[in-house]
């Protein structure tokens, strides 16, 4: 697991963006969120851990988890 903060929400489009440790961006879809997080309750600089899947678009953030 990867460990990280939100960068950005797009909460219209359901999507948004998480800034790793490693100073990379990786895109997640609300539907990349465990039960326990609601995506319309996420604000920016949150902490979170996530799984970085391959996709054909470039990393994505999945089993993304509130710390």
């Amino acid at each position: 697991m990867a460990n990280g903060t939100i960068k950005k929400i797009v909460a219209d489009r359901g999507f948004g963006f998480i800034t790793g440790e490693d100073g990379k961006d990786y895109f997640f879809h609300r539907d990349g969120l465990s039960e326990t997080i609601d995506f319309d309750r996420l604000v920016g600089g949150e902490p979170v851990t996530f799984d970085i899947e391959s996709n054909p678009r470039g990393p994505r953030a999945a089993n993304i988890k509130s710390e």
